[in-house]
């Protein structure tokens, strides 16, 4: 597959940490802004609000680890659903390097981990 994108390319990183210039292209991934970040500090490009999960979906798993393999089953269904926003990010990420951004304080639990595989064509575990 010619079109891969480097593992490199696509880092994870907390709303809450400070940008980095090794950062590349800072995207909020989530469909609310993060509570207490200050618009300005962010060092945002873009805010892709259409890759985050659903409203319902993010009730439904509330962070519950126990929901977790479901809660990334349906979430690739629902990145299925929008293939032109993955697309999009797809072409940012080859373009150079790309921190997703997200709120979540699970770094192992939460929809940005399962994105980052999206777009690395990675199969969910």
């Amino acid at each position: 597959m010619g079109h891969a994108i480097p593992a490199h390319n696509v880092k994870l990183k907390r709303a809450y940490e400070p940008a980095a210039e090794e950062d590349g292209a800072r995207i909020l991934v989530d469909r609310l802004w993060p509570r207490g970040v200050a618009k300005v500090d962010a060092g945002l490009e873009q805010w892709a609000r259409d890759v985050a999960p659903s409203p319902k979906l993010r009730k439904w798993f509330a962070h519950d680890p126990h929901r977790w393999r479901e809660f990334r089953r349906r979430y690739r269904a629902e990145l299925a659903e929008n293939a032109g926003a993955l697309r999009a990010l797809r072409r940012h990420a080859r373009d150079g390097p790309i921190t997703l951004i997200y709120a979540a304080a699970d770094k192992a639990h939460n929809h940005a981990v399962v994105l980052r595989r999206a777009l690395l064509g990675r199969p969910t575990p």
